[in-house]
């Protein structure tokens, strides 16, 4: 008796061989998902006489369903996979009480990888032999791994699109970020001479920021300086304050003065953000001749001004709101300072006074008013700052971009 069944397991053997070969084939052939699906619904229904497959897949952010074969109105299918299926770990027959769905299903065919659910397999409507096991029932091991190997296959597929996506992105952010510090001067750049000495230190949190600062010579006498942050980060923010800064180099002249300039401004970011993002700015003129400095803050954090030998702190306050905040700003208060001796500048992002301490708290401006003030150059100031918060060297805390603008007046 046992050898007349040898040609029936035989003839089943070949029937799997051929159906594992013949998927493999066409995965090697890199045919697409839906070529794929179609290969096995074809196999599963013509072969093995299954009315109803569904599957379920999980992309990497959420349960999506990859084919509904045998189903009349897929979009009703509405299966809970948390509460309906993740509880299935073996190949298991179900009753229509099992899963709350329009349809019923006879088996739940789980298919892990790493041990993590990566897809279930639902079947019904399966044809029965006469009085004898239908044919399904014998190969539901078969089914499964049929079914690993598919949805392998096609999660294989979506990783490696995945990582060609992230490719793609590294490299547009690295473009971004090199057209990014085209567009920021270079501290070894900025003015240094008998009447004024500028430095600047920019560190993106990301490879691209929403940080800026400039320094634009107005004539011969005067020059214009300001220092930004747009609200939000990534490439968004990197777009805007581009664009930011393109219209304030066009803006910023000799002849405008601070409020119409902060106004103009104003109109062109609410144009470009749609009222979604908005511009904190500290701009300002400083005359050598007169010694006069004018400011307007624009919701930034407020620059520390200490004159050295009066040994006196203030900060940079009078302003208005954001820039892109309101249609219409209602007051701008334009700031005046009269630099009368030796005086240091210091202007500053919020990724700086964000930084946390080992109790989690913000340090705030203490740590920028202890560095500031004392004899030291500016570009001594900033460098004590930077070190003294291991900007630099890895400081976990910090979470933002980091940037700094220093200037000292020589009256």
């Amino acid at each position: 008796m046992a050898s007349g069944n040898i040609p029936e397991r035989l003839k089943i053997s070949t029937f799997k061989l051929n159906a594992l070969l013949a998927i493999t084939q066409a995965i090697n052939e890199n045919l697409s998902q839906q070529e794929l699906l179609q290969r096995y619904e074809k196999l599963l229904k013509e072969d093995l006489n299954i009315g109803k497959i569904v599957i379920y897949k999980y992309n990497g952010n959420s349960w999506e369903c990859l084919l509904a074969s045998g189903i009349k109105n897929p979009e009703n299918l509405n299966i809970n996979i948390e509460a309906d299926l993740m509880k299935y770990t073996e190949i298991t027959f179900v009753t229509s009480r099992s899963i709350s769905s329009s349809e019923a299903f006879d088996i739940v065919i789980p298919v892990y990888n790493n041990n993590q659910p990566l897809s279930y397999v639902l079947i019904g409507d399966i044809e029965e032999e006469g009085e004898g096991m239908s044919p399904t029932i014998k190969h539901l091991h078969f089914i499964q791994t049929l079914s690993n190997i598919i949805i392998v296959a096609i999660e294989n597929m979506r990783l490696v699109q995945e990582s060609l996506r992230q490719a793609a992105l590294k490299k547009e952010l690295e473009l971004a970020s090199r057209m990014q510090s085209m567009l920021i001067p270079k501290s070894s750049e900025l003015p240094h001479n008998d009447n004024i000495w500028i430095t600047a230190f920019y560190h993106p949190h990301l490879e691209v920021g929403g940080d800026y600062y400039d320094v634009i010579p107005l004539s011969n006498k005067e020059i214009g300086f300001c220092i930004a942050d747009v609200s939000g980060k990534g490439i968004s923010a990197a777009i805007l304050m581009s664009n930011f800064q393109a219209n304030l180099r066009a803006l910023f002249t000799t002849d405008i003065t601070l409020p119409n300039l902060i106004e103009r401004l104003n109109d062109r970011v609410i144009k470009s953000a749609n009222g979604e993002k908005f511009i904190t700015l500290f701009v300002a003129k400083y005359n050598y001749e007169t010694h006069e400095l004018e400011y307007i803050n624009a919701g930034h954090n407020h620059p520390l001004l200490y004159e050295v030998a009066s040994k006196k702190l203030h900060f940079l306050k009078e302003g208005c709101v954001g820039i892109g905040m309101l249609d219409e700003i209602p007051v701008i208060r334009k700031g005046h300072v009269k630099i009368k001796e030796l005086t240091k500048l210091l202007c500053y992002t919020d990724g700086l006074v964000e930084l946390m301490d080992d109790k989690e708290v913000e340090f705030g401006t203490s740590i920028i008013e202890q560095h500031i003030s004392n004899d030291a150059n500016i570009q001594q100031c900033i460098d004590s700052i930077i070190a003294d918060q291991h900007i630099l060297s890895g400081n976990k805390a910090i979470f933002d971009d980091v940037t700094m603008l220093g200037i000292e007046f020589y009256p």
